[in-house]
C-alpha cells in the first residue's frame, strides 16, 4: 500500500474539512472511513416513505452557515446552495402561545413585545451587541484554544468593562441570562430551547451561551439548510476534496493506530492492512475510542487514561422522522411557517424535563426540537406534504429496550397531537432512531450521543476532551484529535477538523512546535 501524507479516520464532516485544508497545501490525502458512505451526522436519505427526503441526523445549520471554516472552502463552487424557511424558530408554549424567531428584525420584535411590554426593544438591543461582536465573536469560539489574536482584538473591541461583562454573561446559566435580559416568557424561553440543543439544564452554569449563540445567529443568517438534503453539504465536502487529488477509501474500519517510538506512523484496519502517514494522523472519532481502542494505553500519559475515566457523554437522543400527507396542522398559526419548532414545555418545564434526565429517569413529557423540513425544503417531499422530524433527549444509557423507545416515541406524537390535532391521522411513514439505532448507523454517536461529549463547562475549552492544551495535539506526535470530542465540541461547523489541519500543518512547517507541545503536556500529565 503506498504511503500517503496524511491520513484521516473517518469520513465524517471535521474528518473531510481536515482532508480538505490539508489537500489545499499540498499534501497528498486518504480518508479511511468505516462505514458505506460519507458524511457521518451530515446525512440524508429517504427513511420514511418514497418521495420524502429526510436528514438522518443533524439538519439545520446555523453555525456551519456562518462558519468561517466552511466559509472559506467556498463549498457554494461544489454544489451546495442554501434555503431558509419562512421563519425560523418558534417556541409553542403549553397554553399556546408562541415566541417567534424571525430573520426579519421587526417580526421578532413583535413576538417578543407580546410577552412584555418592552422586550422588543430589549431584543434588539441584545441582537446589537450581539452585532457588534459577532465578526470576532465566532473566531474565538472556533479557534483552538487560547485564541490569543481574535480574543486580544475582541477584547480591544470591547475594552475592560466589556470584557469583562462578556466574561460574566458567558458563564451564566439560561435562566439567569434570559431574566437578565428580558422581562417575558418568551424570549427568556426562546433562549432556554436553544440552550438544551446540548445537553445542558435551564440552570447549569454556562449554558446561556448556547442560548444566546443560536437565537442571536437565529436573528443575524437564521437557520439554514442545505437545498436537496444535509447529505449535500457533504457531497461537496466530497466533491471539493476529489478535485484536489484526495482519496476516500469506504468500508474500511480502522482498529489501530501504528505508533513507533511514540510517533503515529499509520493506522491498521479491520481486515489487517496498513495505511502509512509520513505526516499526520487526524482521527475523526470520539475521544475514548482513540486514546483507548485505537492508541492504547502504553504511549499515552497514565494521568491521561485516569482522566478518560471521567469522560462524560452526552444525553442519549431518540429521533423520529414523518412522512405526513399534509403540513402539520397547527392550531397557533404562527407555528406554521417555522423551519424549527420547540414544544411541550415552558420554562419551568424545562427544567422539570432536564432534571428528570439528570436523574437517570425518562421524562414523562418530553421536550421536543421538530423540523418542518419541506416547510423549509420544497425538494423535501412532493408539493402539499411534510416531511419532519423531532427528537428528544433520553438519559445516557449502555441499552434501551424497545418497548421503552416505543412507549416514548408514543409520548412524542401525543405532544405534537396536542398542539396539532389530525398530525396522528397526517402520517403516511414513519422512522425511529432510538440511541441504539443511531450509533449503529454510525459509530460515533455513541449511546445516542449527538455532542461527541457533554456541553457542560467541567468538559469544555481547555478541558475537552479531558484537562490539557484545549488543541488537537494528542500525546502521540504527529496524531490529531479532529472529532467534535475536541475542542470546541459539537455541531456542524467544521472547527475540530480544521484546528486538527492547522495543527498538522504547524507540527510539520516549524521545528520547534512539537518540542513546545511536548513541554506543555508534561507539565499537564506529569502532576
Amino acid at each position: 500500500m503506498d504511503t500517503v501524507d496524511a491520513v484521516i479516520v473517518g469520513a465524517g464532516h471535521n474528518g473531510l474539512v481536515a482532508a480538505n485544508l490539508l489537500a489545499d497545501a499540498g499534501w497528498s490525502v486518504r480518508v479511511l472511513e468505516a462505514t458505506g458512505e460519507p458524511g457521518g451526522a451530515v446525512r440524508s436519505g429517504e427513511v420514511t416513505a418514497p418521495g420524502y427526503l429526510s436528514d438522518l441526523f443533524s439538519a439545520f445549520y446555523p453555525l456551519g452557515y456562518a462558519s468561517p471554516v466552511l466559509r472559506d472552502l467556498a463549498l457554494d463552487r461544489h454544489g451546495l446552495s442554501w434555503t431558509h424557511a419562512p421563519t425560523v424558530l418558534t417556541h409553542l408554549l403549553p397554553d399556546g402561545r408562541a415566541a417567534t424567531v424571525s430573520r426579519d428584525l421587526e417580526r421578532t420584535m413583535a413576538s417578543m413585545e407580546t410577552f412584555a411590554a418592552g422586550d422588543g426593544e430589549r431584543w434588539k438591543q441584545a441582537y446589537g451587541e450581539w452585532s457588534d461582536i459577532a465578526d470576532r465573536m465566532l473566531p474565538v469560539i472556533l479557534r483552538p484554544f487560547p485564541p490569543v489574536a481574535d480574543g486580544l482584538g475582541l477584547a480591544r473591541r470591547l475594552g475592560v468593562g466589556g470584557s469583562l461583562r462578556l466574561a460574566r454573561r458567558l458563564v451564566l446559566s439560561a435562566r439567569e441570562l434570559g431574566s437578565e435580559l428580558f422581562q417575558g416568557e418568551g424570549a427568556r424561553v426562546a433562549l432556554a430551547g436553544c440552550a438544551l440543543h446540548t445537553d445542558l439544564s435551564p440552570e447549569e452554569a454556562g449554558g446561556g451561551v448556547y442560548g444566546w449563540l443560536l437565537t442571536m445567529l437565529g436573528q443575524q443568517v437564521g437557520w439554514p439548510v442545505p437545498v436537496g438534503g444535509a447529505g449535500q453539504l457533504t457531497a461537496a465536502l466530497v466533491r471539493r476534496l476529489r478535485a484536489r487529488g484526495g482519496e476516500i477509501v469506504y468500508r474500511a474500519p480502522v482498529s489501530r493506530v501504528l505508533v513507533a517510538r511514540g510517533r503515529a506512523m499509520g493506522v491498521r484496519t479491520a481486515d489487517g492492512r496498513d495505511w502509512r502517514a509520513r505526516r499526520a494522523v487526524i482521527a475523526d472519532v470520539p475521544a475514548p475510542a482513540l486514546f483507548l481502542d485505537l492508541v492504547g494505553e502504553r504511549w499515552l500519559p497514565p494521568r491521561l487514561v485516569e482522566d478518560l475515566a471521567h469522560f462524560r457523554w452526552d444525553g442519549a437522543t431518540v429521533k423520529v422522522d414523518w412522512a405526513l400527507n399534509r403540513p402539520i396542522p397547527w392550531t397557533t398559526a404562527e407555528t406554521s411557517g417555522s423551519g424549527t419548532v420547540h414544544l411541550g414545555a415552558d420554562l419551568n418545564g424545562l427544567t422539570r424535563y432536564a432534571g428528570k434526565l439528570a436523574t437517570g429517569e425518562v421524562p414523562d413529557d418530553p421536550f421536543l426540537l421538530l423540523g418542518q423540513m419541506t416547510t423549509t425544503d420544497p425538494s423535501r417531499s412532493p408539493a402539499g406534504t411534510e416531511s419532519a422530524w423531532a427528537y428528544t433527549h433520553l438519559p445516557h444509557r449502555p441499552v434501551w429496550p424497545a418497548e421503552v423507545i416505543a412507549a416514548h416515541v408514543e409520548r412524542i406524537e401525543a405532544v405534537i397531537e396536542k398542539q396539532a390535532p389530525g398530525f396522528r391521522a397526517a402520517i403516511v411513514g414513519r422512522n425511529v432512531f432510538g440511541p441504539g439505532d443511531l450509533e449503529r448507523e454510525n459509530p460515533s454517536l455513541v449511546g445516542g450521543a449527538l455532542g461527541g461529549g457533554t456541553s457542560a463547562a467541567f468538559q469544555q475549552l481547555f478541558l475537552r476532551p479531558v484537562p490539557g492544551l484545549g488543541r488537537a495535539d494528542t500525546p502521540v506526535d504527529r496524531l490529531y484529535l479532529g472529532s467534535s470530542s475536541a475542542h470546541p465540541g459539537g455541531g456542524v461547523h467544521g472547527a475540530p477538523g480544521a484546528n486538527a489541519a492547522r495543527a498538522a500543518l504547524a507540527r510539520d512547517r516549524l521545528p520547534f512546535y512539537r518540542a513546545g507541545i511536548e513541554g506543555l503536556q508534561r507539565a499537564v500529565y506529569a502532576s
